[in-house]
């Protein structure tokens, strides 16, 4: 393998794993939102309506 291909794949191989570390981390450390539960909000609806 000649040097500028061995540069290449190193360069796209370091970016491809900086960006995924970084999401992975973003994703680790996101605070939750506070949405209601959805399933909680639907206990007063009427089971048989989806029939």
């Amino acid at each position: 393998m000649n040097t500028e291909a061995l540069i290449t794949m190193l360069l796209t191989q370091g970016i491809v794993i900086g960006f995924t570390a970084y999401f992975f981390y973003k994703v680790l450390t996101i605070k939750p939102k506070s949405e209601p539960d959805s399933y909680s909000e639907n206990d007063e609806e009427d089971v048989d309506q989806h029939q």
